[in-house]
């Protein structure tokens, strides 16, 4: 966490950063819940998929704990 609070600029960006990420992460999901329906599909690009996703989640968690104000204790 940085000590450094934000602009209101830098959260707008962060907060639509977070916005297409959630998009991205959703469309991976439909994606991903569709793919593995089908017993044919290849195993390494499901399994690409769902490395993406997760990636996506991380990033996601990263951006808003930048929304997040540091506590002091």
């Amino acid at each position: 966490m940085s000590l450094i609070s934000l602009t209101e600029e830098e959260r707008r960006e962060i907060e639509h950063r977070i916005a297409e990420l959630e998009v991205e992460h959703s469309d991976l999901d439909d994606i991903i819940g569709r793919l593995a329906q089908t017993p044919t599909q290849d195993q390494l690009q499901l399994r690409r998929l769902k490395k993406r996703k997760l990636f996506l989640k991380d990033m996601l968690a990263r951006l808003r704990d930048k929304l997040i104000p540091d506590i002091l204790a």
